[in-house]
């Protein structure tokens, strides 16, 4: 089937469309969990417990190349439906060289600052320096890792989104047998773990980097040569704003989530929250690679002044993500148990804690999707702030009050309740806003 950004867009072509970008995520997060899985299970609990205490905080600064390419793809997807293809490639290729000179700029006080803000996000003793070690090394591959985000959201834009799903399988088995190789046969411990991650991200940052300005890309998007304007670098980050918040919102929560479970629950809370985030991202990268594919075919018909698909493409999204939703909640509570023994099978009062959690935890993914999706809906049509706020608010007003209101009143279930409560709240403000906007965007 042909993936191209003109053209109507029934249930069969978005299903077929997003198969590439959701396998791309779904890799992605696989090889992500690989990490976990290793350390975990190789290199011990308070090990596992630092990766996920810092982990976090360089994903905040990682998450800026998220930012400038999903706000990016929006943008150079709608330039493209106005017709002016050379004028998309300039944008591309700007936001592509701001996203490095982004990542040497925080790179060196990431670095410098490691282990104070590993004190800050609660580590103490032992852990501080594992979280030192695997933090230093990720920041030293901040700008692989940020121009692999950033590439992630132009593929579809590109009309090439197989090529994300091969870069994906290519740094996911680059990562999985760099993992056994440092950590199994050289015994690395934390430091192998991070390399290998850091080694993979090179090859999904600096490949397409390459493809991208060679004379062997067949692509919609080439790098061409220009000046960095202020205009398009403000407006692409600006729309893109919502992801970044996303990203941020989670990464605080997680830091939140830590420091309440370490208070209640010492590091098997900890260990317990980190399986659980690993598997639910498994899951949420369905969500994510959709909403991938779908953000710049809203772009560019929004571009194009084409109202009749832009309500083809909303009705067609919430009823597909609705479904995928249900079926998801349904298979995480079926396989919560499999899945936590996988992680964490060798302590079983650890494996019991976490498939209650994930029982808990995932009833949200039956209503996630449609949030998610109204936050990219807003990003598509180029309104940043309405999907910045719709992240905010999901994130940082609804779940954070809860992850502190809940235990309060109902012990350790009210943690992992936490997202259930927030995602519907959630849920009523995106359905006022979508009707709220209905007019003004003619969909």
């Amino acid at each position: 089937m042909e993936i191209a950004l003109q053209g109507h867009y029934g249930y069969r072509r978005l299903v077929w469309s997003s198969v590439p970008s959701i396998l791309m995520m779904l890799v992605g997060s696989i090889y992500s969990v690989v990490d976990g899985l290793f350390v975990s299970n190789f290199v011990g609990t308070s090990a596992f417990a630092a990766l996920n205490i810092i982990w976090p905080a360089v994903m905040i600064v990682g998450a800026l190349g998220l930012m400038i390419g999903t706000g990016g793809a929006a943008l150079v997807s709608q330039t493209m439906g106005q017709g002016d293809c050379y004028r998309a490639d300039v944008i591309f290729s700007m936001l592509i060289r701001f996203t490095i000179v982004l990542s040497l700029v925080f790179m060196v006080p990431l670095l410098l600052f490691m282990e104070p803000l590993a004190r800050l996000l609660g580590a103490e003793g032992e852990t501080v320096r594992l979280c030192v070690i695997y933090g230093s090394i990720c920041t030293i591959g901040l700008p692989a890792f940020m121009l692999q985000m950033c590439f992630q959201s132009f593929y579809m834009t590109a009309e090439r989104p197989q090529l994300g799903t091969l870069m994906s399988i290519v740094c996911a088995v680059t990562n999985m047998a760099l993992d056994a190789l440092f950590i199994v046969v050289f015994h690395w411990g934390l430091a192998g773990a991070a390399a290998a991650s850091m080694l993979a991200c090179c090859v999904g940052g600096f490949f397409p980097l390459w493809y991208f300005s060679s004379r062997h890309n067949r692509s919609s998007l080439r790098m061409v040569p220009g000046k960095m304007e202020r205009e398009p670098l403000l407006q692409a980050s600006s729309n893109g704003l919502s992801e970044y918040v996303g990203n941020i919102s989670f990464n605080v929560l997680a830091i939140c989530y830590n420091l309440q479970l370490l208070r209640m629950m010492g590091e098997n809370g900890v260990a317990a929250y980190s399986v659980l985030l690993y598997y639910g991202y498994i899951f949420a990268a369905v969500f994510f690679g959709y909403n991938i594919t779908v953000t710049p075919i809203i772009g560019y018909n929004y571009g194009a002044g084409n109202t009749k698909e832009l309500r083809s493409l909303l009705r067609h999204s919430l009823i597909l993500l609705l479904v995928l939703g249900a079926l998801m909640t349904l298979v995480s509570e079926i396989s919560a148990g499999p899945a936590a023994r996988l992680f964490v099978g060798y302590d079983p009062e650890l494996s019991a804690l976490t498939k209650h959690a994930i029982r808990l935890y995932m009833i949200s993914f039956f209503i996630a999707g449609v949030n998610l999706f109204t936050s990219a809906w807003f990003t598509g049509l180029g309104n940043g702030k309405v999907s910045a706020t719709v992240s905010f608010i999901r994130n940082l007003v609804f779940e954070l009050g809860f992850v502190f209101l809940l235990p309060a009143v109902m012990g350790g279930d009210g943690i992992w309740l936490a997202v259930d409560a927030a995602d519907l709240c959630c849920l009523i403000l995106c359905v006022s806003l979508l009707v709220a906007y209905r007019k003004r965007y003619g969909y």
